[in-house]
């Protein structure tokens, strides 16, 4: 953008006789903006607070990766593509439909909507979800399982294990032995 105002040419001016002159170009002057609404779903995971002080955030594995490793720390996690490793965080993990998770977990709430092979080792809450699948152990404080989920292994709930450690809330096997 030039500064200053070119004229325009008539066939009798020549490049002698055009005023090329800069010209002073008025300021702009700031805009006021008015706030926008923001759209009711933001594509931004948002902080998620779950204790008085501490906000958790939650990290996303988009559709279309692929990670192996190990997750640790504290704050959400949404699986939403292939995950092989460990997961252990002080918040939520949840598998989406057609994620696939392959190792051990400890979180506080799972929701498994896609896929888990592996053992739920600690969990407050456990949510199976009608698409989702578990090939595993689970320990959890509860359970909600959706018709239609599916899930091959054992499952313990409903002990509250830090309580009593003397083993009460455990049955008797065969011939009084604790199992």
């Amino acid at each position: 953008m030039a500064l200053w105002k070119e004229p325009v040419k008539t066939p009798t001016e020549t490049r002698e006789t055009m005023d090329l002159t800069p010209r002073a170009v008025p300021e702009a002057k700031p805009e006021v903006q008015t706030p926008v609404q923001q759209p009711a779903f933001n594509s931004t995971p948002a902080p998620v607070t779950s204790a008085p002080g501490k906000p958790k955030t939650e990290s996303l594995i988009a559709p279309d990766i692929t990670i192996e490793g190990k997750i640790e720390g504290a704050g959400h996690v949404r699986i939403a593509g292939s995950f092989k490793g460990d997961v252990n965080v002080r918040g939520d993990l949840t598998i989406e439909p057609n994620a696939k998770v392959t190792g051990s977990v400890r979180a506080e709430k799972v929701t498994i909507a896609g896929e888990l092979i592996g053992n739920i080792e600690s969990a407050v809450h456990v949510e199976l979800l009608q698409t989702g699948a578990l090939t595993g152990d689970l320990k959890a404080g509860s359970l909600s399982v959706a018709a239609g989920s599916r899930m091959r292994g054992q499952a313990e709930f409903g002990w509250d294990e830090t309580k009593d450690g003397n083993n009460a809330h455990r049955t008797n096997g065969h011939n009084g032995t604790v199992s």
